[in-house]
């Protein structure tokens, strides 16, 4: 076989399940009220936290035909994991973990993996070609306990030896993988055991790193002391030796193993309070794996890997809780000053914009999210209130082929309520749409929120839906109107931080004040300075000038904003045509959302039964339609 281009900078071969992590901190499993699904399983999480760091990495594997295996696949494509060799397995489902945290010491941990799809993978599945296409092949442990998969594995270090890719061990010892304690303990880390030691001595001349913590040392070298362990795993390979210390650090032996572990390359830990230690591994071998594919210094190797993992063990869960890029360089700018990074305002805000999972560079949003003056349009005319959710539902049948016919699938986004349009989230919910629904009390000022506590709203809210909240403001409000916006406005922004969903802020100056534009971007400073950092905009056109200065702001306070979305406010088409037209050069204006102008009438001819279905739908869509148009010749005009 001909040389084959690296087109891959990693393969990652093991374990990959779903996490259902207890939400309660300090509970029992037995007591567990609610859990959060995460991806899961020790290689999925090291390509997930690669793939972050900036690695071209790739998962081999199998999952089940059915939705976590689905979730699985979704999850490492968000983050750009290759799945191309994530075998769909028929027969078998996917793994579970099911998981706790007690305290900073207990950790219950169940496996669901009897039979399970990641566990069924064989050599035939392992291609020559694909392996041969990676610089770097990563294997956990638990893969070489059972002999099928132990096959594979060895198929593949053979390609991996055969073409010059370099080949790592994550020892990843777990006792109840081995069938040596019961099924239930997952939580046990370690059990001495002659097989093991001897199964694992027949591999570890394949590899050219290995790593391990001290006690997966102790199985992989036959001995309770640490020294006398790695000495042992040294007769038999001569890979370098990363032997992970927890709060002290690691130490990288690359020769012969010295008297004391701090003889070796010894790069001190980071110090953060724990919350979670459960993938904390994981995450090390991700920050290692990123200095080693990049021919980086063991020391720097060690210092990404050490800072990862304190990373996650400050923060709830483990493929979400792996640090981004520019995260985890921030992080190591400032270490010795992030005692808890958990609480680091910098550094969640980071974690936060870095780690999304979609980018949108341009929208079209329809907005019917209004409640107010639908119940308006129908009291007018006569017309039953309960027929706005069927309108509602013909609103976006007029969206759907809007953005079939004119090709706009990722750039097509609605605005809407749960009150009058339920059935249309629900709907829409899973499609690759942008979709936004209200929280505020329609036209209350101070700011109201319309179903109560948004923490406990937002937990029954997919995490897709973007949390819309508009606030009536102006930068000479009366000190009580502004005190009691701004503890609201702070709540509901802490709450999408907690909760993981996007914030859309809209701002409208009321309507007996001051009109003047330069005051909204006083009032976007002014929700800066109070450390509020939406991940959307909404705003009125302004002038050219005033974009400009709108743009400085945004971009100094917060270089990671999505962006602005122009709203209409009823405004007819040609006064639209020029607000676009003067936001057309900043950048910082993605889109708009826009509803009246485009469904008013319409929707007070259907009410009134002056047209059908169908001739609501054409209008709407022709109203739709032309404004997409508008926007996209703003250019043009200038």
């Amino acid at each position: 076989m001909k040389a084959i281009e690296k087109t891959l900078d990693l393969i990652c071969m093991g374990r990959v399940a779903v996490d259902l992590y207890g939400q309660q901190i300090g509970a029992r499993l037995e007591d567990m009220g609610s859990f959060a699904k995460y991806l899961g399983g020790s290689s999925g999480n090291v390509a997930y936290g690669t793939a972050r760091q900036g690695l071209r990495s790739s998962m081999l594997a199998r999952v089940g035909d059915e939705h976590m295996g689905r979730f699985v696949r979704e999850e490492l494509q968000r983050v750009g994991v290759d799945t191309a060799h994530l075998i769909t397995d028929k027969e078998r489902l996917t793994a579970l973990v099911i998981l706790g945290i007690k305290d900073e010491d207990t950790f219950p941990l169940i496996f669901y993996r009897d039979n399970c799809a990641d566990m069924a993978i064989s050599s035939d599945d392992v291609s020559e070609e694909y392996i041969a296409s990676a610089r770097c092949l990563a294997i956990t442990g638990t893969h070489l306990s059972n002999p099928q998969t132990r096959e594979a594995v060895l198929t593949a270090l053979k390609y991996a030896r055969k073409h010059g890719v370099k080949t790592v061990l994550d020892i990843d010892y777990r006792p109840v993988l081995w069938g040596l304690t019961s099924l239930g303990d997952g939580e046990t880390r370690y059990i001495s055991s002659e097989r093991v030691t001897e199964q694992l001595k027949e591999v570890l001349s394949w590899f050219d790193l290995i790593v391990g913590t001290e006690e997966e040392f102790h199985i992989a070298g036959g001995d309770d002391d640490t020294l006398k362990a790695l000495q042992g795993v040294r007769q038999v390979t001569e890979a370098v030796l990363v032997c992970k210390r927890g709060p002290l650090g690691c130490s990288v032996f690359t020769e012969q193993i010295p008297n004391s572990l701090d003889s070796g390359i010894h790069v001190e830990g980071v110090k953060v309070d724990v919350l979670n230690v459960l993938g904390a591994g994981d995450a090390f071998m991700s920050g290692l794996l990123r200095g080693y594919l990049n021919d980086e210094s063991w020391q720097q190797c060690c210092k990404y890997a050490n800072a990862c993992g304190a990373l996650v063990v400050s923060r709830h869960g483990c493929a979400p809780a792996m640090p981004s890029k520019e995260e985890l360089d921030d992080y190591l700018s400032r270490a010795g000053a992030v005692t808890r990074p958990d609480l680091d305002d910098r550094l969640n805000h980071l974690h936060r914009v870095t780690t999304r999972n979609k980018h949108w560079q341009e929208l079209c949003v329809l907005a019917f999210d209004h409640r107010i003056q639908f119940e308006e349009m129908a009291r007018s005319c006569g017309a039953d209130i309960n027929r706005i959710p069927q309108l509602k539902r013909l609103i976006l049948d007029s969206a759907q082929q809007v953005v079939a016919e004119m090709k706009l699938e990722g750039k097509a986004g609605i605005l809407c309520d749960s009150r009058f349009g339920q059935g249309v989230l629900n709907e829409l919910t899973g499609k690759g749409w942008w979709i936004g629904r209200p929280i505020e009390l329609p036209a209350s000022r101070p700011l109201q929120l319309e179903h109560g506590n948004i923490g406990s709203q937002l937990t029954s809210w997919p995490l897709e839906h973007v949390v819309k909240c508009l606030v009536f403001a102006h930068p000479n409000d009366e000190h009580d109107m502004r005190l009691a916006q701004e503890k609201q406005l702070s709540e509901v922004y802490q709450a999408c931080c907690q909760s993981g969903h996007e914030l859309l802020l809209e701002v409208i100056l009321p309507q007996q004040s001051d009109l003047n534009e330069e005051h909204y971007v006083t009032i976007v400073s002014q929700f800066y300075d109070m450390g509020i950092k939406p991940d959307w905009w909404k705003l009125p056109p302004l002038s050219a000038q005033a974009w400009s200065k709108m743009e400085s702001v945004i971009t100094e306070r917060d270089s990671h904003c999505r962006g602005v979305l122009l709203l209409g406010l009823d405004a007819p088409d040609h006064e639209l045509q020029q607000g676009f037209a003067q936001a057309a050069q900043s950048p910082i204006v993605k889109g708009f959302a826009i509803g009246r102008t485009i469904f008013a009438q319409p929707s007070l001819d259907w009410l009134r039964g002056e047209i059908g279905d169908a001739a609501l739908v054409s209008q709407v869509k022709h109203n739709y339609k032309n404004l997409i148009q508008i926007w996209r010749s703003r250019h043009h005009a200038q």
